[in-house]
């Protein structure tokens, strides 16, 4: 591939195409900002992006701020109760009628030339109305709708585009991995209001993926403070090391670039060390008997699982330990990671307290583990300015992968199954121009 510098939207799809290989990726897809531009276009236009929970906007009048690639957009509950996605752009001259990240407004109101608008995005306040021609109709012009809207048990994602596949079509199988962190509560209820924490680092937002192989590595101190302590914390027992390929652990590819790191049959093998562990805290013995009521024989799994299905829906949302992950693409070698904690219905207040320990443990600013993965994203972006030899490997396992009974890829823990399914429908979708 030449190597001289291209300007945006000069790339053919031959040359787009040529760039995911098997088993291999050419590092500009993570390095070029025309490449970034183009997933702007081709990527976060198009698809499905995860947006936010409605547990996060519970009254009237809540919002949260929220992008869709470039586009401002909120995460808004109206005076009718319900839920939208609004572009946060002023209808008369552009101006973002909210600046503050989250809070309960009775309305917007541009600062800009005060035009008002009620929280269902209707324009209630034109100011100098008396200026405008007949032709103009007040009530066409409120906060422009995201064209499309759609949830999966609370969790909801818009897409800029007028047409696409339904949601359900776009999570397929995934989306019975969403149910595992919903089904952790015994009244399957789950609240993203545990506080949210953001980082942002020096480099390409496809740097964060499901990856099995890193952990003895990047994380070497907290693997070996885990073997020291097998029985640390709710749903992290690892008395047998969860991250050799000798393990009951997997990788999966669901398509779509959904992939997971598959702890179903580590942590259900599990659950009697589990389960005595939750018992221990205040509700616990509560809490494990309203899960079997509640889940039957589904309850063993959920309850080893602890709402963590490791699981990522392409291209920017995570499902990881007790957090919500959004991941948004600033720049090619720029982007921000907001994490949210979970909490459980039905449980007690000290099963919560003890899950938010946990979390902010290895993902909270001081974190054992979460800075570890954005300083080893930022030596990536760098490396991968290198010119000489530009291909990275993604073929690990690759020899070794099989199709599983539902039709999802599956490979050892430490295989590059996530990469290469995420490369593929990368490719796929930067491929078609239409």
């Amino acid at each position: 591939m030449n190597q001289a510098a291209v300007s945006w939207h000069s790339y053919s799809d031959a040359q787009l195409a040529d760039m995911v290989q098997n088993g291999r990726v050419h590092s500009r897809i993570y390095t070029d900002q025309a490449i970034f531009e183009l997933e702007l276009e081709r990527i976060f236009s198009r698809i499905w992006i995860y947006i936010g929970h409605e547990s996060e906007v519970p009254n009237d009048g809540d919002y949260q701020m929220r992008d869709i690639g470039r586009t401002p957009v909120l995460l808004v509950r109206g005076n009718d109760h319900k839920v939208r996605v609004l572009v946060n752009r002023c209808r008369h001259r552009g101006a973002q009628v909210v600046e503050t990240e989250s809070g309960n407004v009775p309305s917007f109101r541009c600062w800009y030339h005060g035009w008002t608008y009620d929280t269902s995005g209707a324009l209630i306040n034109l100011t100098g109305a008396e200026a405008y021609g007949k032709d103009f109709k007040i009530e066409e012009m409120g906060l422009s709708p995201v064209p499309r809207v759609a949830s999966y048990r609370g969790f909801v994602f818009a897409s800029l585009a007028t047409d696409g596949e339904p949601l359900e079509t776009f999570l397929g199988r995934a989306a019975t991995m969403i149910d595992l962190l919903v089904d952790a509560s015994p009244t399957s209820e789950i609240f993203a209001d545990g506080g949210t924490h953001k980082t942002e680092y020096n480099g390409n937002w496809k740097l964060i993926g499901m990856d099995g192989y890193h952990p003895h590595y990047t994380h070497a101190s907290v693997i070996a403070a885990m073997h020291r302590k097998p029985e640390a914390g709710i749903g992290a027992t690892h008395r047998e090391d969860p991250f050799v390929d000798t393990a009951r652990t997997r990788t999966r590819d669901f398509g779509h670039g959904h992939a997971m790191l598959d702890f179903r049959d580590h942590r259900i093998h599990q659950y009697e060390m589990n389960a005595a562990f939750i018992r221990k805290i205040s509700g616990g013995e509560a809490y494990v008997d309203a899960m079997h009521q509640a889940h039957g024989e589904q309850a063993p799994l959920l309850i080893s699982l602890a709402g963590d299905p490791h699981l990522g829906l392409f291209p920017n949302m995570q499902l990881i330990n007790n957090q919500i992950r959004i991941i948004t693409p600033l720049a090619a070698n720029r982007t921000r990671v907001t994490m949210t904690a979970v909490r459980l219905g039905g449980v007690s207040a000290e099963i919560n307290a003890t899950r938010l320990r946990q979390h902010e443990s290895f993902y909270g600013p001081a974190g054992a583990g979460s800075p570890d993965d954005a300083e080893i994203f930022e030596r990536v972006q760098l490396g991968m300015q290198a010119e000489v030899n530009p291909w990275l490997e993604i073929s690990r396992g690759m020899e070794r992968e099989r199709v599983d009974d539902d039709g999802s890829i599956v490979g050892l823990i430490s295989d590059e199954v996530p990469q290469r399914g995420m490369m593929r429908y990368w490719s796929a979708l930067m491929n078609s121009a239409a």
